[in-house]
């Protein structure tokens, strides 16, 4: 898709494209990790504070409705080109990470959650755009790699949070800033400057491109509250069940990281079966699995969890792709309406979640995630396509 924007020079991009995109994939790895490793010790924090379940959907949706800020500070990294906001944004989860079992009230957490939320909405736009300036062919295995160190973060980071709470207690929760902090300086070594937009920019083609924007971020938001719905609702029903703190949160890490399967096939699926077609059979097949969830137990369980985390995945960075297509003149912003905004959507609509399965168990938290899986397949009829093999 051709764009007229006007940008200001940037520096080529030197060195070895594969170790920097490497480097990137660390960086997004200790980020999301830093900032999504809550679900794997909400339990003991819902104990910790004397709060009861019903308030999880809440925890939840403070840690995640700041990834709303994503396409603000997309369009002001577009401005101000170069990096400074994915560093600000590393250093703010890593910080953010290390408070969260040092609090003590429920509203200083709110407070640290919403840090953190905010502090990963930065890091996300310009890393995005810079993993595109970094792989000028094969952008969709790029940003797979790059989406995939996000992944096996947010997959991982939950038990060792739970390990650390095992052995020393909510307190010992503060040695997981240090490995994003850490990874600041690798960050800014391999993270593209990134160009300038000028003042005589094109701007953005509202016109054209706000339905396709707008049906991809409502297909992108109920893919969200599925992924939000199954994260809050697994480790909450293991422990419920009397089953250990660690046990509940290696759930979310086979949901999450048995995911990345997803995320690297499906490009190549894209590539041979068009883009509707991966958008319409993952989130039907999402919206299976999530059903069994309610309904399976023992070895079934952990099977449905792998397999919806594969389901759900595949799409992820199609849609990314997909919104920078749309705006080539603002493919931060792009990327932050398709991630960021949708996954603040998906987090409000996760409030529910709480009372819901306070009332009626598990299992209702998983029916509603199946049905926002049938209603994103049936929207997924009318996002854009891709062309094949772009």
């Amino acid at each position: 898709m051709a764009s007229d924007t006007t940008i200001s020079e940037a520096p080529a991009v030197t060195g070895n494209p594969q170790l920097r995109l490497a480097g990137m994939g660390w960086s997004h790895f200790v980020n999301d990790g830093a900032a999504n490793f809550l679900p794997g010790v909400l339990p003991a924090i819902l104990i910790g504070l004397h709060l009861p379940v019903a308030l999880a959907g809440t925890l939840m949706a403070a840690l995640l409705v700041g990834q709303g800020l994503q396409p603000f500070v997309g369009l002001i990294g577009d401005r101000i080109g170069g990096r400074t906001l994915s560093l600000a944004g590393l250093v703010g989860s890593s910080i953010g990470a290390g408070l969260v079992g040092l609090v003590a009230s429920p509203a200083a957490l709110i407070a640290v959650l919403v840090l953190i939320g905010a502090s990963n909405a930065m890091f996300h736009p310009q890393a995005l755009a810079g993993v595109r300036r970094l792989a000028e062919t094969r952008q969709g295995l790029a940003m797979s790699i790059f989406l995939v160190g996000g992944e096996i973060g947010r997959g991982v980071w939950p038990v060792l949070a739970g390990l650390c709470v095992s052995w020393g207690g909510l307190r010992w929760l503060a040695w997981l800033a240090l490995p994003g902090l850490a990874s600041v300086f690798v960050l800014a070594r391999c993270a593209p400057a990134l160009p300038a937009r000028t003042a005589d920019s094109a701007p953005i083609a509202w016109r054209k491109h706000i339905g396709g924007l707008s049906r991809l971020v409502v297909f992108c938001a109920l893919r969200a509250f599925v992924i939000f719905a199954a994260v809050t609702v697994l480790p909450l029903m293991w422990s419920a069940g009397g089953g250990s703190l660690t046990a509940g949160a290696s759930l979310i890490t086979v949901l999450l990281v048995v995911g990345v399967i997803g995320n690297l096939s499906g490009g190549w699926l894209a590539d041979r079966l068009g883009s509707r077609v991966l958008l319409i059979g993952s989130m039907l097949a999402s919206a299976l699995c999530a059903l069994a969830l309610a309904f399976v137990g023992g070895f079934w369980l952990w099977l449905c969890t792998a397999a919806l985390g594969i389901a759900l995945f595949a799409t992820l960075p199609l849609t990314i792709l997909i919104a920078q297509d749309l705006l080539p003149e603002n493919r931060s912003f792009g990327s932050g309406l398709a991630l960021g905004l949708a996954n603040a959507l998906g987090a409000v609509a996760v409030i529910g979640i709480g009372p819901v399965i306070g009332a009626a168990g598990a299992s209702a938290g998983f029916s509603l995630a199946a049905g926002a899986a049938l209603l994103a397949a049936l929207l997924a009829v009318w996002v854009p396509e891709r062309e094949r093999g772009h």
